[in-house]
Parts: structure tokens; sequence; C-alpha cells
């Protein structure tokens, strides 16, 4: 297998990752609103995905600055540096006492950043083919 496809298919299998753990915590603050679950799980439940959220997104970054594909580290450059800066702010956990008062920017800061991997996703996808495709030539 070519080099290039497989770090195309490392690069998908993360940003699986990354829709996961962002629809994850999604579904803790819809199950908050709705009052299933108390506030100090749900933020428990998030905060707990946070750093393994940032970390995968940089393992991402890096990998596609070390294999050279520009344009996708270009795209990734936003969505670190907010990751980076929420961090240097120490804004990146979710805190028990305003999660009521933040719950519908916690809502839109995830759906954002998940309609944002969902368009990230669909270019590795063409990606994906794209080499595959020009390797069988």
């Amino acid at each position: 297998m070519d080099g290039v496809i497989l770090s195309w298919l490392l690069s998908f299998f993360l940003e699986i990752a990354l829709v996961g753990i962002i629809v994850y915590q999604l579904m803790c603050l819809a199950d908050l609103e709705f009052d299933y679950i108390n506030p100090y799980d749900s933020t428990r439940r998030i905060n707990s995905v946070v750093f393994p959220e940032f970390f995968t997104q940089g393992i991402l970054s890096f990998l596609f600055l070390v294999t050279g594909h520009w344009f996708m580290f270009l795209l990734c450059v936003p969505y670190l540096y907010y990751n980076v800066r929420m961090y240097m702010q120490r804004q990146h956990l979710v805190d028990i006492t305003e999660i009521f008062n933040m719950l519908n920017w916690e809502k839109k800061q995830r759906l954002v950043k998940l309609a944002y991997l969902v368009i990230f996703l669909f270019l590795t996808i063409f990606w994906l083919i794209y080499s595959v495709l020009e390797d069988d030539e």
C-alpha cells in the first residue's frame, strides 16, 4: 500500500474519532438540557474528553504537516489555533457552576466544530479516493 494512501486513511480515522468526541459532547449537553443527567456528571463527561480532542487534533495537524499535505494543514490551523487559545485562556473546560448559563453557547460552539469537521471529513474522503484512483493508473 502506498504511503500517501496510508496517511489519508490514518487522517480519516483520526477525523472520525474527532467527530465521535464532538457528538459525545453534544449528547451530554442535550441530556443536561432535557434533564436526563445532572450538571456534575455532564461536566465531568465533557471535560474528560476535552484533552483527547485537543491531542487528536494536534496529531492530525502534525500528520498533514509531516506528509506535505499543505492545503489540509492550512485548513487545520484555525481549529488548532482555537483549541490552543481556549487552553491558554483557561476556557477549555466546562464549569459546573456556569453550565446552565453557558449551555446555548457550548452547544453552538460544538455544532460549529462538528460542521467544520464534517466538511473536513468530506475533503479527506475526496483526497483518499483521488489518491487510490491515481495509484491505480
